[in-house]
């Protein structure tokens, strides 16, 4: 049984466009040639890598471990390049890190600004993903470190802390919700909120939180960041659901109000996550530790 790098990249490629003729494409690989690798793969293994169906090709069971061990082996490669390319002048070590939105927005500008100041010879390729996805990422190896949430079960990455994203509810000062301490997340998913786009890691969340709660929320508007959805709500355009730390800026600010938000989920922790700290080359160790502050 031998596979080269080319019949792995190959494989990665064509699970991630669903498509032997786009990733043989993507691997400037005729598609003749990309199928006699596909089927030698297949062969040598004795077992299908692949299913086909109308909507395209996904990997069979055999398949997903192929991948798992394929992305580890091309990560590796990968992260020995960019260590030496760290002693080459103009080549930068990449860190792929993903993270939810509160971390992405809330905590993770100053932080990384910080070790990109201190680190010239590293840049970091930073993905907004649902925790879920991220934990996935990390095992499989399509992310070196991950933010997620620590309601989520993580397997057997290692974790450290990170920071507490605090979800609190934002009102006009009219609006009789303003008066409140505290809210549940049931008692306003009739009500008309501003949000964040649909694509976005939070606004995936709350949206399954409020199936969970009985209803789907309904918005008026979607916008691009935390201060959009405190201005339009500040206006009476509607309510919003927003990390505390983006609220709190907003403190003295006559026409907001805020309110806590009842549920345990919406107060969650936020976890570093990696498949193993001491084994992680030296940029992604440094980071991590810089996030840690250990």
């Amino acid at each position: 049984m031998r596979f080269d790098l080319i019949d792995l990249r190959l494989f990665l490629h064509i699970l991630d466009t669903g498509s032997i003729t786009h990733g043989a494409a993507r691997a400037n690989m005729s598609l003749p040639s990309a199928s006699a690798r596909l089927r030698g793969m297949e062969e040598a293994l004795g077992m299908p890598l692949l299913e086909r169906g109308r909507r395209g090709v996904e990997s069979t069971p055999t398949g997903d471990t192929l991948a798992h061990h394929a992305r580890l082996v091309l990560g590796q490669i990968d992260r020995m390049q960019d260590e030496l390319g760290e002693l080459q002048q103009g080549r930068k070590a990449c860190i792929r890190l993903w993270t939810n939105t509160a971390a992405l927005t809330e905590f993770l500008p100053t932080a990384i600004g910080a070790f990109l100041r201190d680190h010239p010879n590293v840049q970091v390729d930073l993905k907004e993903r649902q925790s879920s996805e991220t934990v996935k990422a990390v095992l499989t190896g399509a992310a070196d470190i991950g933010i997620v949430s620590d309601a989520l079960d993580h397997g057997a990455l290692q974790t450290l802390p990170f920071a507490i994203d605090k979800l609190v509810l934002v009102t006009s000062r009219d609006d009789a919700l303003g008066a409140r301490r505290r809210v549940a997340l049931a008692e306003v998913t009739q009500r008309e909120f501003i949000g964040l786009a649909a694509d976005s890691a939070l606004q995936t969340y709350l949206g399954e939180r409020a199936l969970l709660a009985g209803q789907p929320l309904s918005f008026r508007a979607n916008v691009r960041s935390f201060d959009g959805i405190c201005r339009m709500v500040e206006q009476g355009a509607g309510i919003g659901i927003v990390p505390a730390t983006a609220a709190k800026r907003y403190r003295g600010t006559p026409g907001l109000r805020t309110v806590e938000l009842s549920d345990p989920w919406a107060t969650r922790r936020l976890l570093i996550c990696m498949r193993e700290l001491n084994a992680l080359p030296r940029a992604e160790k440094a980071l991590v530790r810089h996030l840690a502050a250990i």
